[in-house]
């Protein structure tokens, strides 16, 4: 009898250990380096795993400088380059002479943002619950970075598996107010608008003209949503705010008679 409960342990143990992937994430300096984008990134920005798998961090060397740069949790729970502070190693930010490389496995589901304290370059893995949180209705309501408190987004969840988003902000260049929507589609956790709009050209009554408005295109916004209050989004805009980039959401309001399972 012992020796079966045994063997159904390693057998449960392999398996786990079977299922779970690898994952690969890199930074260097090989970005447009656009208004808005720091002078590094991290490939991929965002990155969607599975609870178990684990993900190796290393700087990214195309044959020139690269760095100093490391690998910082947004909540603290790790700062790595060569190796992990409080674990043997040193997060010390490195340049690509160290090439630096390190191994983080994820139990537990949720969004994990990070940042490079160099650079400023920032990145997210999206550990997924088995099974994994679904977008519903009462996803609609205002989100926002408590980090970047003073512009946000409006959700909301339409009929017909349709998701809407207005993300109302500044211009790059901090001049004036700026506020861009778009209509796409959602499935399980995750969101994904192609047609992202930017409206110019409008005043205030009695002059707004609406033959003087354009519709420019903003580009693309994708959500991932760990549970009920907490997000992401990533995005790709061809409109001067940077080619790609990410911000962690967390709920601000809900409609009255909306609430989770």
């Amino acid at each position: 009898m012992r020796k079966a409960i045994g063997l159904l342990v390693a057998l449960a143990l392999w398996v786990s250990s079977a299922q779970a992937t690898e994952h690969y994430v890199s930074i260097g300096d090989d970005c447009d380096g656009n208004i808005g984008q720091p002078p590094a990134c991290f490939s991929p920005l965002t990155l969607p795993i599975a609870v178990g798998d684990s993900v190796t961090f290393s700087i990214y060397w195309d044959g020139g400088a690269a760095g100093p740069h490391n690998v910082v949790a947004d909540d603290g729970s790790f700062r790595c380059a060569l190796g992990c502070d409080g674990q043997g190693g040193d997060g010390t930010p490195r340049d690509y002479k160290s090439q630096w490389r390190f191994t983080l496995t994820f139990d537990k589901p949720g969004i994990v943002s990070y940042h490079d304290e160099a650079s400023k370059a920032y990145g997210a893995i999206i550990v997924r619950a088995s099974p994994g949180f679904a977008i519903g209705p009462a996803i609609t309501g205002s989100w926002y970075d408590p980090d970047q408190s003073g512009h946000g987004l409006f959700l909301e969840v339409l009929p017909g598996n349709r998701f809407l988003a207005a993300w109302f902000t500044f211009t790059p260049d901090g001049s004036r107010q700026s506020w861009f929507t778009g209509v796409g589609t959602y499935r399980n956790e995750s969101a994904y608008i192609q047609d992202v709009e930017l409206p110019t050209g409008g005043r205030w009554i009695p002059n707004f003209d609406p033959g003087q408005m354009t519709l420019n295109h903003w580009g693309s916004l994708q959500f991932f949503f760990s549970d009920c209050n907490h997000g992401w989004v990533a995005f790709d805009s061809v409109y001067g705010y940077g080619t790609s980039g990410g911000m962690k959401l967390t709920r601000l309001t809900q409609p009255l008679g909306l609430s989770c399972p």
